[in-house]
């Protein structure tokens, strides 16, 4: 094979028809550009639009794109990174003002004059210095910065389409002309790299497919997306808000809002209380020496507040898991006692960076549902599988399905070898038990211990991460925790962290996007609304209103002099389960007509079938039952 063939040259000579199709190549396992010059020996396999690695270079490669036509577009600005993510891409600028929405019309305009083009991606490379060099010369501070970081004997890549040229490693697409379909989506600031204290930057997302179907049916899923957003339907149904003079992510909870809260942390507390927890709590400042103890001071310390109190510093909790093993260590146990299991819905503050707070997704203050089993290490696998069937049952009850990861030890970790094999071992057992499928997450554990992730999936198909399950031998180790075995030997017992919904903040605000605030009947804020048609119809409703509460049915009454039409609506874009519609034939026969959101209507009733009807219902995931 001629060292001068490249590697769309094989393809081509191998397969013309596929040839045409791939947008990069694998060469030994190793995804690179079409342009690059053919290996002497090695396999070569085309990547196709429909592989996993087509779709990022695809965006990878509209990302610089996009940032030819900004700066064809905004003189003087400077250019950032510009990366493929999930679902898209976005590229980082600094201008001389932020880019509003108002800009990608043109920007999209001139994007789509490049593609047309059908420029090359051409790859060059150069060594650092004279990279350095080149974006100096044209004020790419960002750039500059970059490459500084670089060991100075490193080669660069550049790659360089029209008069736009870009650091980048690569692949990309063999020219601009590949594009199928593409959208900007909406632009927001972000700061250089992360960073608070770096200079804000205008960061344009946009997302990119091969062809025009894929792009629709992906705007349509954010459409959807968009209307189920939690943050706008928790204005909306009045649940909770959030206030810069108070600090950003801080929830504060009305009074709706609230009776959801309690009614998933009474269902919580019913749940542990069946399965043998015992509920306690903790304070929410703790001596910083208990955090050092702990290695959360050498591990977790960026994540965390710390204040003084009569010169002494003290922590403010991210976990629960200290005061917990103070209650342990509070007298001496016997392995007759084992396993303990200490339940709290905890408080905790962690410092998120301001860039990645996300309505009640991610805040800096939330409640966990927060537990911690100690036990023997003949209980491990037992205890692990108990919780494992806890998440399935509560998961099943909220209508999630969810995928497991075992995420294993970090680079910063504490503890032995020989505990985090033996910690590992003893998650993977559980799963492999379990049979359900799981993916290793590798380095992403926690720094004392292994865990497994549990990722809800939504109605969108999107995941989160809520429940987890870690498996700690260091920290009973750290704090001397031991209990009286059978022979009379003091013996170090294991804790399991775990918990199920997480923090009760990121759960909320996926169940409103799972539901799109249509509650099912047992967690709705409000379940009834009792409407009159006539003011004739107002004491009734007054004393069905007082049945509905009588019976513990979260109901109230619209007695107001306005047309029945506006009621229904309202109630509607409330999301309430069941209006109770009162008129002169429910007052004469002393019965109701319910009418659910939906606009079903079901046959008049009296009260108390009415009460009767809602009662399975009402029972946590009493709907799903219902249907089944």
């Amino acid at each position: 094979m001629s060292a001068a063939t490249t590697i769309a040259e094989v393809l081509q000579h191998s397969d013309p028809k596929t040839a045409r199709r791939a947008v990069a190549a694998r060469v030994d396992g190793r995804v690179v550009d079409l342009s690059s010059p053919a290996p002497a020996e090695g396999q070569v396999e085309p990547v196709l639009p429909g592989d996993p690695e087509a779709l990022d270079i695809l965006r990878h490669s509209t990302a610089h794109i996009m940032a030819e036509a900004v700066r064809a577009l905004f003189p003087g600005v400077k250019v950032a990174i510009g990366p493929a993510i999930d679902n898209g891409f976005y590229y980082d600028f600094e201008y001389q003002r932020a880019f509003t929405p108002e800009d990608l019309p043109a920007i999209e305009e001139k994007m789509a004059e490049i593609i047309k083009a059908n420029l090359p991606f051409e790859r060059r490379e150069v060594d650092r210095d004279q990279a350095r060099q080149s974006f100096a010369e044209g004020g790419e501070d960002y750039k500059v910065e970059l490459i500084d970081e670089l060991d100075p004997e490193a080669q660069v890549s550049t790659y360089t389409q029209g008069e736009f040229t870009d650091l980048c490693r690569g692949p990309h697409l063999p020219s601009t002309g590949r594009v199928g379909a593409f959208k900007l989506l909406s632009v927001a600031g972000a700061y250089w790299r992360g960073d608070e204290r770096n200079t804000m930057l205008s960061r344009i997302y946009g997302t990119a497919f091969f062809d025009r179907k894929e792009l629709k049916r992906h705007l349509n899923f954010l459409a959807e997306a968009k209307k189920r957003d939690h943050r706008k339907l928790g204005k909306q149904l009045d649940l909770f808000s959030f206030h810069e003079e108070l600090g950003a992510g801080m929830v504060v909870w009305h009074p709706k809002g609230m009776i959801l809260r309690n009614i998933i942390e009474d269902f919580e507390r019913k749940e542990h209380a069946r399965r043998g927890y015992q509920q306690v709590s903790g304070p929410q400042l703790l001596r910083r020496e208990l955090w050092e103890k702990s290695g959360h001071f050498d591990h977790y310390r960026e994540n965390m507040y710390f204040t003084e109190i009569e010169e002494s510093a003290y922590g403010i909790k991210p976990m629960n898991c200290l005061a917990h093993m103070l209650i342990y260590k509070s007298k001496v146990r016997s392995y007759r006692d084992l396993p303990l299991r200490y339940f709290e819905l905890g408080l905790v503050h962690r410092h998120e960076k301001s860039g990645v707070l996300h309505g009640l997704t991610r805040v800096r203050a939330f409640t966990q549902d927060d537990a911690h089993i100690l036990c023997t290490p003949d209980q491990v696998a037992d205890e692990i599988k108990a919780v494992m069937d806890f998440i399935t049952e509560v998961m099943d009850i909220f209508g999630f399905d969810y995928t497991m990861e075992l995420s294993t030890r970090p680079a910063k970790s504490i503890g032995s070898d020989q505990d985090w094999e033996r910690a590992t071992a003893a998650l993977t057992a559980a799963l492999e038990l379990s049979g359900r499928d799981y993916d290793i997450n590798e380095g992403d554990g926690a720094f004392y211990g292994p865990k497994i992730d549990v990722k809800l999936q939504d109605a969108l198909m999107r995941h989160w991460q809520c429940a987890t399950i870690q498996c700690d031998f260091t920290l009973p180790e750290r704090f001397d925790l031991t209990f009286v075995d059978s022979d009379g030997e003091r013996k170090r017992p294991v804790m399991l962290h775990r918990v199920v919904l997480g923090s009760i903040e990121r759960f909320i605000g996926v169940l409103i996007e799972q539901y799109a605030g249509a509650f099912p009947l047992w967690l709705a804020p409000e379940q009834v609304r009792v409407l009159t048609v006539t003011e004739r119809a107002d004491q009734w409703a007054e004393q069905v209103n007082q049945a509905l509460r009588d019976a513990e049915i979260r109901s109230s009454a619209d007695l107001r002099n306005e047309k029945l039409g506006a009621k229904v609506r309202e109630a509607q874009l409330m999301k309430i389960p069941y209006m109770l519609v009162l008129g002169d034939k429910e007052v004469a026969q002393s019965k109701v007509t319910p009418r659910l959101r939906s606009g079903k209507n079901l046959d008049a009733m009296t009260i108390d079938e009415f009460i009767a009807y809602l009662a399975p219902l009402r029972q946590p995931g009493g709907e799903r039952k219902n249907q089944a």
